[in-house]
């Protein structure tokens, strides 16, 4: 992980959100890769060859059919992991993780740019990124909440 800036810029940004969903709650919605797109409104659909780990590649596809390939490129097993993208002299960085504050989970999704072009990717994408991300995180709350409340709901019988 690369230090974050004091503030947030097209280059390097992040969205933490807070919910009283579990750990597990939004880990189970962040690592689902078949259901990004149910969150991440900037994507058609994303797969992942193989189990979600180090090293494993997947593949997303945006709204307009673009379709890029990224790698998992740090792991930690139930609190975060980072996927990169490549870009032409460039890389785009998504790192996901949470913290928990008792019956609340903090969780940041942190986006960066790197490599010599990444500046211009930054303004070329970054931007509208940036402007996306509190929806996206609203959402994975919101699937997180209720993952949870579905598991606690109680079970009815029928006489």
């Amino acid at each position: 992980m690369i230090p974050q800036p004091s503030a947030p810029s097209p280059r390097h940004f992040w969205h933490s959100t807070t919910t009283n969903a579990s750990p597990d709650d939004v880990w189970s919605v962040w690592t689902n890769v078949s259901e990004w797109h149910l969150w991440d409104k900037g994507l058609q659909s994303a797969s992942l060859e193989g189990a979600f780990k180090l090293g494993a590649v997947g593949k997303l596809v945006s709204l307009n059919g673009t379709t890029s390939r990224f790698t998992i490129t740090e792991f930690s097993d139930q609190h975060s992991y980072t996927f990169s993208t490549a870009l032409p002299l460039a890389r785009l960085n998504v790192k996901r993780f949470f913290e928990s504050f008792g019956t609340e989970t903090r969780f940041t999704h942190e986006v960066w740019f790197d490599g010599v072009l990444g500046g211009i990717f930054a303004m070329l994408l970054g931007k509208n990124f940036m402007r996306l991300l509190p929806s996206v995180m609203e959402e994975v709350k919101r699937l997180a909440e209720a993952r949870a409340n579905a598991q606690t709901a109680p079970l009815h019988q029928t006489l």
